[in-house]
């Protein structure tokens, strides 16, 4: 039998191979209980995790009645129209708006605003501490870099970029039934906000996402006024919460391993192969969302009815010994590299080119500007939110630096990543 293992507890987050390789020993597709969703089964291989993913005939979104597998029946109308985007949607309706937003994102060219984002990490490097030393990078860098990014994507007014962050924080304080009820007064509020935008851009027109959204609703893409909220929404918040999270475990990891450190900072060029380790050894996003299965069926050879739920672990996939060499090591020369931190299938990460360029710009802005930047706390005192499926450092304290650098223990210490 599957242990029972706590996915929100500190010990899962501060080591997740151990706790992988446990499920990994009870099958490539377990039983368990998940926070919020209750009994279901979870993938713990790639292969696995890559079938579900795959497979939208057999392992559906959507319940019989067209609902969101994740909704209940006492949420809010509005919770379900934010949910009801495309990234709970089986085909043909996940083409149908895919095809909208990708044609929005072909007018504006994702890989041409490096530049611009380059700008705004070494404009917030150079803030980090002017609110007092130590600063949190979370909160202070981590948290502000993509949503200032995804806001400028979008056309978003600039000072409307602090009520962004609370509901961003807000987002991530998810972690049981009654922090959801807390959230549901933000999730309405957000939609207000977006509609009201909407309206905006249909009537002004504007520079961002949101007027070309528009401009392909114009010409004739089919998309509802609700499905248009939930698909800015969906841009906004993925845009934004998952990228913190994969720049502030990003930067943990480097703050206490000097070794790789040096050796990323030796040389700039290598940051493009650091993300994708970090993409792979950070996992912001742990788990996807339900499914449920539409026919009996076996799943790398374990039998699941119609009926029953499954959630494939991205982690897992990401620590498959079968797939990584030593996948409990950091190594940021890793290649080839196959981690499935952005999906695959018809719902692969569409922003993906976005969370790629955020990654590279935020590290090497913020250790260019400060060299010496050291945790302001031993690494065994970093916390992780309590929120289910997302692997998230609550606080961050960082230092100038200039007394010398947390080191790990002699026993966790990676060695150099060989070139």
């Amino acid at each position: 039998m599957a242990p029972r293992l706590d996915f929100t507890s500190e010990a899962f987050f501060r080591d997740p191979p151990k706790a992988i390789a446990a499920l990994r020993a009870s099958g490539p597709v377990v039983a368990t209980r998940f926070p919020l969703v209750g009994e279901v089964w979870i993938t713990t291989t790639h292969d696995a995790t890559a079938e579900v993913l795959k497979d939208g005939a057999t392992f559906t979104l959507r319940k019989e009645d067209g609902d969101v597998a994740g909704l209940r029946w006492w949420m809010p109308k509005y919770v379900k129209t934010i949910a009801n985007n495309m990234l709970t949607m089986d085909e043909p309706d996940h083409t149908r708006l895919r095809s909208i937003v990708d044609e929005a994102f072909r007018r504006r060219a994702i890989v041409a605003m490096e530049p611009r984002i380059r700008a705004i990490a070494d404009g917030l490097a150079d803030e980090l501490f002017a609110a007092g030393s130590p600063a949190d990078l979370v909160q202070r860098y981590a948290r502000i870099l993509p949503i200032s990014v995804i806001c400028e994507l979008l056309g978003l007014p600039a000072a409307d970029r602090p009520r962004f962050i609370a509901w961003a924080n807000s987002m991530s304080s998810l972690t049981n039934v009654l922090s959801f009820f807390r959230l549901l007064f933000a999730f309405r509020k957000m939609r207000r906000y977006l509609e009201e935008q909407l309206r905006i851009a249909r009537v002004q027109g504007g520079e961002g996402l949101i007027a070309e959204l528009v401009q392909v609703e114009r010409e004739g893409g089919q998309i509802t006024p609700d499905e248009m909220v939930s698909m800015v929404f969906l841009l906004l918040a993925a845009g934004s919460e998952t990228t913190t999270h994969l720049i502030s475990g990003s930067a943990y990891e480097l703050l206490r391993n000097p070794a790789l450190r040096d050796w990323l900072e030796e040389d700039w060029g290598r940051v493009g192969l650091a993300v994708e380790e970090f993409l792979r050894f950070v996992s912001p996003v742990q788990f996807s969302k339900p499914r449920y299965v539409r026919r009996d069926i076996a799943l790398a050879g374990v039998p699941l009815k119609k009926g029953d739920r499954v959630m494939v672990m991205l982690a897992a996939a990401n620590m498959d010994p079968t797939v990584h060499d030593k996948p409990e090591r950091l190594d940021l020369a890793r290649k080839p590299n196959r981690h499935m931190s952005f999906g695959t299938g018809i719902h692969f990460c569409l922003g993906h080119q976005l969370a790629r360029i955020e990654a590279a710009c935020a590290l090497e802005a913020l250790l260019t500007r400060w060299p010496k930047l050291a945790l302001a706390v031993d690494p065994a005192d970093i916390r992780w939110r309590k929120r289910p499926g997302m692997r998230a450092i609550a606080r961050l304290p960082v230092v100038a630096g200039g007394a010398g650098r947390p080191r790990l223990a002699a026993a966790a210490a990676e060695p150099l990543p060989a070139d």
